[in-house]
């Protein structure tokens, strides 16, 4: 079997539609690599609020979902990254993470940017295990 073919795409409606050339998730073996996403509702493909606690709950609404696709959930995630067109809102998302994750938490990057697609404020990837 060729290494594409081993690749499975993960797709929901539950989470925005890709908007460019990638999927929003491949799994391979039993890992699930999740493309960023930022704060668009599902919907309407819009940026749900210019609020950064909205946005950052969007973006956990928006991963859980394409986790969801690929059988997970946030709890199988082992590695996020985190970027934010201003590294001060950085205490709401350790706050607003801790409604999302218990102990033990994942790796986490944290990188600040100086725009994100569609003037969102944050966006966030994952590596999911399911071991």
């Amino acid at each position: 079997m060729s290494e594409k073919k081993s690749r499975q795409i993960i797709s929901t409606n539950n989470a925005p539609q890709a908007i460019g050339t990638y999927s929003q998730a491949i799994r391979t073996g039993s890992t699930v690599y999740l493309s960023g996403q930022i704060p668009l509702d599902p919907e309407t493909m819009i940026i749900i609020s210019e609020d950064i606690s909205e946005q950052i709950h969007q973006v956990f609404r928006n991963l859980s979902a394409v986790a969801a696709a690929a059988d997970g959930s946030l709890d199988n995630i082992v590695k996020l990254n985190v970027f934010l067109t201003d590294l001060s809102h950085f205490p709401i998302v350790n706050e607003i993470m801790a409604e999302y994750f218990d102990e033990p938490y994942p790796a986490r990057a944290a990188i600040g940017v100086a725009a994100l697609p569609k003037e969102a404020s944050v966006e966030m990837d994952a590596v999911l295990e399911l071991g």
